[in-house]
């Protein structure tokens, strides 16, 4: 077998190409767009080459045949929060082959070593974690849009290796079709109506301000999960909404107001995977006009659930069931949008995952982020969960 670091056009492709193979007769895979992909990997696109480094690499059998391929990451930023200095590792697929699987986590874990990295995470992504994070364990169905999705046997392959579970995680469903739950419903009324509360949805022409105020929101709200909290940047906000702003919906994204001052966020937008199933990944001149053609004729009916946030001062007030009331107002008048996938919760954060029983929304995906120490007489420690 020969590894071989991405480093030309041949080999970019290669690594997008190794999907490709791998679920060429998987009917749930979908094809994320080699540029989008791609993109995490630009230093001119994806503002964590501020304060971090990436390599790669594709895995090729004796005759010559793409079976693997393999990430590591260093964000300077977040490695040294950690008990110990720690990379991670992502964009991982192989062959059912525990030698071809080690030689790969072997590559990315000798690189991390060598830049004086004591453990890595995986598979995790160079950005943030709401897009190819974790490995789905549970729940084989069409992922949303930029989640993780692999076959079911990468399970075995990071155990065997000695990963260990350092969180687990859920994708949680609501079915849209059905009345909110009648308790829910009596208490977000309540308190959307008290007195110094507002709730404004995205707009374009005022898009300045509201990243602004997202920003504010998400850096107070996340600041508490500390070894794996980054500041926000309001231009990594502006370029993720700008890049999707072919599918955004305006009232899928929402902050909550308390005196004019924003207190809470709340993130979705449509599942833009139920038209890229039909792709294969490109995105040509006629490709876009199939997009566009299927768009209009409404063939996203799904919508993804990115985040939903509170800061403290403000939790525990029932502010996030009168946000998702406003979010299902909101979607009420587009009825072609009948299911909601939440994604993703940590076992770590218990009251985000309460909200999304209370909604009535329930668990359909679970996905597990392991850890893995290159000291293997080390002590492992899992991420804490609040009692």
């Amino acid at each position: 077998m020969n590894v071989v670091e991405v480093s030309n056009r041949t080999s970019k492709k290669a690594f997008h190409d190794v999907g490709r193979i791998l679920y060429k007769n998987d009917p749930v895979w979908v094809c994320p767009l080699d540029k989008e992909v791609e993109a995490i990997f630009d230093p001119w696109k994806n503002v964590y080459f501020k304060h971090g480094e990436v390599t790669r690499w594709v895995l090729y059998d004796d005759k010559d045949r793409l079976i693997g391929r393999v990430a590591a990451f260093i964000d300077h930023n977040m490695a040294y929060k950690q008990d110990q200095p720690t990379g991670g590792m992502g964009f991982f697929e192989c062959i059912n082959d525990r030698k071809a699987a080690f030689i790969l986590f072997d590559t990315a874990r000798d690189l991390l070593k060598d830049r004086g990295m004591e453990a890595m995470d995986g598979p995790v992504n160079f950005g943030e974690p709401d897009k190819y994070w974790g490995l789905l364990v549970d729940g084989f169905t069409q992922p949303c849009y930029e989640i993780a999705y692999n076959h079911p046997y990468y399970k075995d392959l990071f155990e065997a290796y000695g990963f260990q579970t350092y969180y687990n995680q859920e994708g949680f469903h609501l079915d849209l079709t059905k009345e909110l739950p009648h308790k829910f419903k009596k208490i977000a009324e309540w308190v959307a109506k008290k007195p110094g509360y507002s709730f404004r949805h995205f707009e374009w022409k005022y898009a300045e301000k509201f990243i602004a105020d997202f920003a504010e929101v998400f850096n107070i709200a996340w600041a508490s999960f500390k070894e794996h909290f980054e500041p926000l940047e309001p231009a990594y906000i502006k370029k993720t909404i700008q890049k999707a702003r072919v599918i955004i919906e305006e009232e899928f994204i929402w902050i909550a107001y308390h005196n004019d001052r924003p207190i809470a966020i709340y993130l979705m937008y449509p599942d833009v995977n139920q038209i890229l199933a039909k792709l294969n990944g490109k995105l040509s001149l006629p490709a876009m006009i199939k997009f566009l053609y299927l768009k209009k004729k409404r063939t996203m009916t799904r919508a993804r659930g990115v985040l939903m946030g509170v800061i403290p001062k403000f939790q525990n007030l029932g502010i996030e069931s009168a946000m998702a009331l406003h979010v299902a107002d909101a979607m009420a008048k587009k009825p072609h949008y009948t299911e909601v996938e939440f994604s993703w919760v940590g076992d770590f954060n218990p009251r985000m995952r309460k909200i999304w029983f209370e909604i009535g929304a329930v668990p359909a995906k679970k996905y597990k982020t392991y850890r893995y120490l290159f000291d293997r007489s080390k002590p492992f420690k899992r991420y804490p969960i609040p009692e």
